[in-house]
């Protein structure tokens, strides 16, 4: 039985980021990064929405280690990080997912240099240092509304019967 065609969107950080810097992708290159723990309407919505704004999309998914250290609930991750790189990948809008270890994206954003990074919900793009940093070649950062009000965190509660 082959494999599935989605797996050779998952790449290292490392093969993510030579095959960046190889050109293998069209630029505009646009980058965003999260949890996606339980992959719901509303990440699917928000991630073919940002792929939209360029010619590809890479999504950084943390650790599970690094989901731990966000405080999101003993529990968490549900799934673990390969299973949620996969779903992420048999995405058709994205490119390319990777991962990250730290507790922000930022080292991974440098060596990207991705030409938009996204951020869904409320954020206020100009406080992240993500955004400081994507203007310093030239990029821009993007705040994309929650079109469908969903949650990971949410779902588990109601699954819980909390």
């Amino acid at each position: 039985m082959p494999a599935a065609r989605f797996e050779s969107k998952v790449l290292s950080r490392d093969e993510c980021v030579a095959a960046v810097a190889a050109g293998r992708y069209p630029r505009p290159l646009v980058f965003t990064n999260g949890v996606f723990d339980i992959l719901h309407r509303g990440h699917a919505t928000y991630l073919d929405q940002a792929a939209q704004l360029g010619a590809t999309l890479v999504v950084a998914v943390n650790t599970d280690e690094s989901v731990r250290r966000l405080g999101k609930g003993a529990e968490r991750p549900l799934n673990r990080m390969e299973d949620r790189a996969a779903l992420l990948a048999s995405l058709g809008c994205v490119a390319a997912v990777t991962s990250f270890h730290e507790d922000t994206p930022e080292a991974l954003i440098a060596q990207l240099k991705p030409d938009l990074i996204v951020k869904g919900g409320d954020y206020d793009m100009e406080k992240l240092p993500e955004t400081a940093l994507v203007k310093t070649w030239g990029g821009r950062a993007v705040a994309i509304p929650f079109e469908f009000e969903r949650s990971t965190t949410a779902l588990v509660k109601k699954i819980q019967g909390a």
